[in-house]
């Protein structure tokens, strides 16, 4: 299909969605648009043949023991088929790597073995940030490994190391993204030699989930050089996709379907002290001693279930704050291990801002009694997530006890799209609030949903279609959403279209949903052209776009049209330069600086332009730097923003970094002005790759607060833990203490 003919389409869809908008009552109208847009989403999902079935990689059993230690010695490797001859994927993807990686496999009874030799014939150390397990990508020589074992182009695992050895591993979902706070066994050893680097490494299959019985799975290899500032991978992938692109896999092609694991029972258990002192309320201490435990049990070897008892997450990195300058809630992602398995059949419905589900409203408030999670593949196209969470009660606020109970069912159609369904009911137990009590929550708080997610075989077209309803025990209005997206990416071209609609009774309780009963429609559109000769220039091009929120009755509310220019230059650092118009009606009181000034009131509307720019440095150097800027109107003043990072490496033992946040907003009396700093500095250390240590500092004048957080590790077996963490909270205006906690917890996890 030409770029023409698609640009035509979603301007057709785009008037459907905008009448159908407009007059909202009118089902006639409504439900034409969803019948156009199903129709669309049905005429380009094609099933096809597998885009790189040709590129086919033989694994077979051995009965020699292989030694993981970076060398290639043994007769295994010397007999294995090997993958090779990569392709360029940056800075572009025409031709060959230029770099070669030679990648072998084998597998026994237990696990599956991986090797691979990265070729370097340029003079100089490797680049890399540090020994840190889940290192970024984009700042370190790496091989990485995906795998899709259930063979349908969405969901995986992924495996890898830096050039110094560092591990890295994720979960994969939505057919490229890669959860990396997943964690499980698996051994691995980076061994470096004067023309090379090789990464060996062994993954048991109890670690992973797969399917039964088949004998081929998707595989793609990675390879990052940062000194040639080259992607490349082992099959062709097109350069506006990432190398985790699920849709370009090759095939691992088993001799025999891969062994059962067998029993695939494993426990962790936990014991913890915490120490802490509150030195606001009379400095009263408190001492805690406290165990728990989890355990994953492999129903099948695609099913797995995930138990925890009294459940604790004190080891988990504190979030990074930010300047609010919002007038709704903020966004901060899941941490919490149990959470993060095939987190995405539960966390993947709905929108960026209308999530129907989001697991950090589970003990929130209260703590964790006991859980359980039975996730994963039923078979080759369907899906399930079942999550029932019970939390305590807690008297000093009148919060009673409280139960989750998540119901996720998925059913893959098409080459890569989905149907997807959820229920999620938050129900409080033994709870007879009084009329009087201002206190009192809702009795339960249900919801359902319905959703069709579109991801053509090339990945070229991804979308959405959802439906969602809640009902509340003191529920009222409009208790329903709806939205859809559309997006079409070439190398040249990236279209979005997306509409959305929040009831003002829609009420997600166990949900991130910061903004109701509004319409909103947000077009986009990208263009790139390259620049094959020139010796600086990869690509560079416009960008347009418009976010646009109605009320009710169709008033426009808020509006936000940019436009601007990007430039990606050949040594992988990049330019944005961008210009903005701005309006909004205020539908409450609201303070612009978030910071106890006076309010603007309700009705009042403001227009302003700003512009800005963003630049990342290169990546590859010892010292890295990101800077961006923006000044122009805000509300009824100016703001001006500046903010940046600094970085620098002694690879691979210790890694300095700085954030700084600026903005100076200025308003008329008798409203505040003001200069907000967010200040962040961090030191990593890291001794060899199972001993980290990290400092981080976080000022905040707007949140009145300095946290200091020291965070130990001692990965002593893998897997199994101990961690030393320190938190210290100041008043910065004279950094008197407000609070401190230390916490010494022992992790272990013991397969049966």
């Amino acid at each position: 299909m030409g770029w023409t003919n698609m640009i035509i389409i979603i301007f057709i869809q785009c008037i459907y969605s905008t009448f159908a908008t407009l007059f909202i009552q009118k089902e006639i109208l409504m439900r034409r648009a969803w019948i156009f847009t199903i129709l669309f989403f049905i005429t380009i999902n094609i099933v096809a043949q597998k885009i790189n079935s040709e590129y086919i990689l033989n694994i077979r059993e051995i009965e020699d023991p292989i030694v993981i230690d970076g060398d290639v010695n043994e007769a295994t490797w010397k007999n294995a088929n090997i993958a090779s001859e990569f392709s360029m994927v940056l800075p572009m993807d025409t031709s060959k790597a230029v770099v070669r990686t030679d990648v072998m496999m084998a597998y026994d009874a237990d696990a599956f073995y991986l090797v691979a030799i990265c070729y370097d014939d340029l003079p100089g150390g490797y680049i890399v940030e540090s020994l840190k397990r889940d290192f970024s990508f984009g700042g370190n020589d790496n091989f990485l490994v995906f795998i899709d074992p259930f063979d349908d182009q969405t969901n995986g695992f992924a495996f890898g190391a830096n050039a110094a050895g560092a591990q890295w591993d994720g979960m994969m979902y939505g057919g490229h993204s890669v959860n990396l706070n997943w964690d499980n066994k698996w051994s691995s050893k980076v061994k470096n030699y004067e023309d090379k680097w090789i990464f060996e490494c062994r993954i048991p299959f109890k670690t992973m989930r797969y399917k039964k019985g088949i004998t081929q799975w998707g595989i793609n290899f990675s390879r990052l050089d940062l000194k040639l500032n080259e992607k490349s991978s082992w099959t062709p992938v097109p350069r506006q996709f990432p190398t985790a692109s699920l849709a370009y896999t090759g095939i691992l092609q088993w001799d025999k379907p891969p062994p059962d694991p067998g029993t695939n029972i494993s426990l962790i258990p936990y014991g913890m002290m915490r120490y802490s002192r509150d030195l606001e309320d009379g400095g009263m201490e408190d001492v805690n001693w406290d165990i728990g435990f989890d355990a994953k049990v492999a129903i099948t070897s695609s099913l797995n279930l995930d138990l925890t008892v009294n459940p604790d997450f004190s080891q988990v990195e504190v979030d990074r704050q930010v300047i609010n300058l919002d007038r709704f809630e903020l966004f901060f992602p899941e941490r919490r291990q149990f959470f993060l398995e095939n987190s995405d059949l539960f966390a993947s419905f709905g929108m960026e801002r209308i999530r129907p589900f989001f697991s950090r409203r589970i003990g929130l408030e209260s703590p964790i009694m006991f859980g359980a999670r039975l996730s994963g593949k039923l078979n080759k196209n369907w899906r399930i997530g079942v999550m029932d969470i019970q939390t305590n009660k807690v008297d000093s606020v009148s919060l009673p006890a409280q139960n989750y109970a998540v119901v996720a069912l998925q059913r893959q159609i098409f080459a890569r799209s989905n149907i997807s369904a959820i229920f999620i009911n938050k129900e409080s137990l033994n709870y007879n609030p009084s009329p009087e009590d201002s206190n009192k929550v809702s009795i339960y708080n249900r919801n359902f949903g319905l959703e069709y997610n579109l991801a053509s075989s090339d990945n070229i077209w991804t979308g959405k279609l959802m439906y969602h309803k809640s009902f509340t025990s003191n529920s009222s209005g409009t208790d329903y959403t709806h939205a859809s997206e559309l997006v079409y990416s070439t190398k040249r071209i990236k279209a979005e279209w997306r509409h959305e609609f929040v009831g003002d009774g829609y009420n997600a309780e166990v949900g991130f949903v910061p903004r109701t009963n509004y319409y909103s429609m947000k077009p986009e559109f990208r263009y790139n052209f390259f620049a094959p000769k020139s010796e600086q220039i990869v690509s560079h091009g416009p960008f347009i776009g418009s976010n646009i929120y109605f009320d009710d009755k169709f008033n426009r509310t808020d509006n936000e049209s940019f436009m601007g220019y990007a430039i990606s230059f050949l040594n992988r650092s990049s330019l944005r330069v961008w210009g903005s118009d701005d309006y909004v009606l205020l539908l409450d009181d609201f303070d612009p600086t978030n910071s106890g000034g006076e309010k603007l009131p309700a009705g009042s509307s403001y227009s302003w332009n700003a512009f800005g720019l963003n630049y990342n440095s290169t990546p590859g150097n010892l010292f890295t730097y990101e800077v961006s800027g923006r000044y122009g109107g805000y509300y009824n003043g100016t703001r001006l923003f500046l903010g940046g990072s600094i970085g620098y490496r002694f690879q691979p033992y210790v890694s300095l970094s700085a954030d700084v946040v600026f903005n100076s907003i200025e308003l008329p009396e008798p409203y505040k002005s003001t200069d907000l700093w967010l200040i962040s500095p961090r030191v990593d250390v890291t001794l060899t790759n199972t001993i980290f240590f990290t400092t981080f500092v976080q000022y905040n004048n707007q949140a009145n607060n300095v946290n200091i957080n020291s965070r130990f590790q001692w990965r002593f077996k893998p897997a199994s833990d101990f961690y030393i963490v320190y938190t210290e909270n100041y008043l910065p205006e004279n950094f008197n203490a407000k609070n401190r906690a230390l916490v010494l917890k022992l992790t272990y996890w013991y397969n049966i």
